[in-house]
């Protein structure tokens, strides 16, 4: 049985982890660009939209399907960072703890 009670330490230690890293997330800012920089998203880190800047250059109605592509395009390297982050993040935070093979967090 002490194998039992060293795994609940562990997940008592886990949930206090999650619990921080769930806050972190709040605090996170990760920014991508598309278009030479022309179009920037920023994403905080639990996925939501921040803000979006474009260059007024785009903003016109001849060229909007390209200001739409650029947006998505900068969206998704927002995405891609943020998600690099977070693991970052929850690695650093997770550290000392054993997690099982395959076992992602955060959920």
């Amino acid at each position: 049985m002490k194998n039992l009670g060293q795994l609940m330490k562990q997940a008592q230690a886990m949930q206090t982890k999650m619990a921080e890293m769930q806050e972190k997330l709040e605090t996170i800012e990760v920014s991508g660009s598309a278009g030479a920089g022309m179009v920037a998203v920023t994403l905080n880190g639990k996925g939501a939209m921040r803000s979006v800047k474009i260059d007024p250059s785009l903003a016109k109605a001849d060229e909007i399907e390209i200001l739409e592509d650029l947006i998505a395009a900068a969206h998704n390297d927002a995405k891609v960072k943020l998600e690099q982050k977070v693991q970052e993040e929850t690695a650093a935070l997770m550290g000392g703890l054993q997690l099982p093979p395959g076992f992602k967090l955060p959920f």
